[in-house]
């Protein structure tokens, strides 16, 4: 018998090959002829050229990501990125053991963080990669919560109810948190002038059911950093008071990615005692593409043991301590990437020249006269401003519907109660976003002002133009 010779379909056996129906058109007339369901599953297959371009139509509905003024995420990498993140998509982050390169990319970039972050001793701090840093605050506020517990054991749950204080500009993640874990979130509203945590107002919510003090190296309100600092000193101070030892959780999702190379002089990491852990978005200013985030402790002892799970899996002994499971590598090596490709230098490089757009663009929008600017994109690389008194034609809603038929997303949105009669824009500049598309984000935005200048009032209806901001 030749050697690829079939056999007879009577003996039981398949005559010819076995073709994966997705290899090739099932049926290229379906392709021209039929309209799949949106809601279920159609009954027969659709040509691959045709599925493709049904959803890439769609798609291009969807708002340009380089004109995205409202989100933080990473919207460009190099080509090179892209490649390697196609190779490494379809490999498991949590089989350490079929994929121990991949596993060793992981363990570098936590050590580079924790080197970056002034960890006491780098070689011992621990950290993980997550999907974000909403994964990544969850982890560090159930390990806040588990410390307490542990020293509260006599107490909860019988009598206690732990609660944990924070401003109340932190990301939506932090409610969820306390949602989900059942713990109170004690939250510093804002006062006139100060849009976020400061000292006195976190010393002062604190007690002896406090697991912890949530601050905020990046207000995604206004992008102004939370003086953690300050924080520490404050409850340093309690502490000799009270006998209260409060740690503190550092949300560095954007501005722990910036601070380390453009605010080398601002103490805000471990080299505050007090700093139990922290977190950040790589998939933010670390320069990768969602989804990526890390969270680090200053050691063993900030993470407690039961908190590490030792799972048996494919072959290997692997401890985790990561909410998800099965998630792809390619994030990963795309920050092990952007690490090696950048460095300490070009890192500061890119950051600068981000920090560097912001300002400048705050600058003219703040000359136009019709805007008051709350901050000026001088920490993280980003700014709010609202209507100039005595503007009353037009309001920031106006302003964002407006800019949205150009093509730019600014958000408008209100800030939280006390001081919910403040309606703000905020632009969030990102690596991309040059000093050329500044030029054309300008353009529009005094081609517009003549037009809102003559409305004679706002015209309201705010109904779905409120952006969100936490993202």
């Amino acid at each position: 018998m030749a050697l690829h010779e079939g056999t007879s379909a009577g003996a039981g056996k398949r005559d010819g090959l076995s073709v994966n129906p997705f290899y090739g058109e099932a049926d290229p007339v379906a392709g021209m002829t039929g309209a799949p369901p949106r809601h279920t599953l159609p009954d027969e297959p659709v040509a691959p050229r045709a599925a493709y371009q049904l959803v890439h139509d769609e798609l291009m509905l969807d708002g340009n990501a380089r004109l995205n003024l409202a989100t933080f995420v990473t919207t460009w990498m190099e080509p090179q990125a892209d490649v390697l993140m196609a190779e490494c998509r379809d490999k498991n982050m949590i089989d350490k053991d079929e994929y121990p390169r991949t596993a060793e990319l992981e363990q570098r970039c936590v050590a580079m963080l924790a080197d970056l972050w002034h960890a006491p001793d780098p070689a011992a701090a621990v950290g993980c990669s997550t999907t974000g840093s909403s994964e990544a605050c969850m982890l560090a506020g159930m390990a806040l919560k588990r410390r307490w517990s542990r020293a509260n054991a006599d107490r909860y749950p019988a009598t206690a109810r732990p609660n944990l204080v924070m401003g109340a500009n932190v990301q939506v993640c932090w409610e969820k948190f306390a949602a989900f874990w059942e713990v109170e979130a004690r939250q510093v509203p804002m006062r006139g002038d100060r849009f976020h945590l400061d000292g006195e107002s976190a010393a002062a919510l604190c007690d002896e059911n406090t697991i912890g003090v949530v601050a905020v190296l990046g207000s995604t309100f206004d992008g102004s950093y939370e003086p953690v600092a300050e924080i520490c000193a404050a409850l340093d101070a309690l502490q000799e008071r009270s006998g209260l030892d409060i740690p503190v959780h550092v949300d560095g999702a954007s501005g722990a990615m910036i601070a380390p190379f453009l605010d080398e002089d601002l103490v805000w990491d471990f080299r505050l005692p007090r700093v139990a852990s922290i977190n950040t978005s790589g998939h933010k200013y670390g320069l990768v593409y969602p989804g990526v985030g890390w969270a680090l402790w200053r050691d063993k002892q900030a993470l407690p043991e039961e908190l590490v799970f030792r799972v048996d899996y494919l072959g290997g002994d692997m401890p985790t301590f990561a909410l998800n499971f099965s998630r792809p590598g390619a994030q990963v090596a795309a920050q092990y990437y952007t690490f090696l490709r950048l460095g300490r230098a070009g890192y500061r490089a890119v950051q600068q020249n981000t920090r560097d757009v912001a300002r400048s663009l705050a600058g003219r929008i703040g000359a136009l006269g019709d805007f008051r600017l709350l901050t000026h994109g001088d920490e993280l690389p980003v700014f709010a401003f609202t209507t100039a008194d005595g503007v009353t034609d037009f309001d920031v809603f106006d302003v964002s519907r407006r800019m949205r038929e150009r093509g730019w997303l600014v958000p408008a949105y209100t800030f939280p109660p006390d001081r919910d009669d403040l309606s703000v824009l905020r632009i969030v500049c990102r690596n991309g976003f040059s000093h050329d598309l500044g030029d054309l984000f300008m353009a529009d935005l005094e081609r517009l002002l003549p037009e809102l200048r003559k409305q004679g009032g706002p015209l309201g209806n705010r109904s779905g133009t409120d952006t969100a901001f936490h993202h």
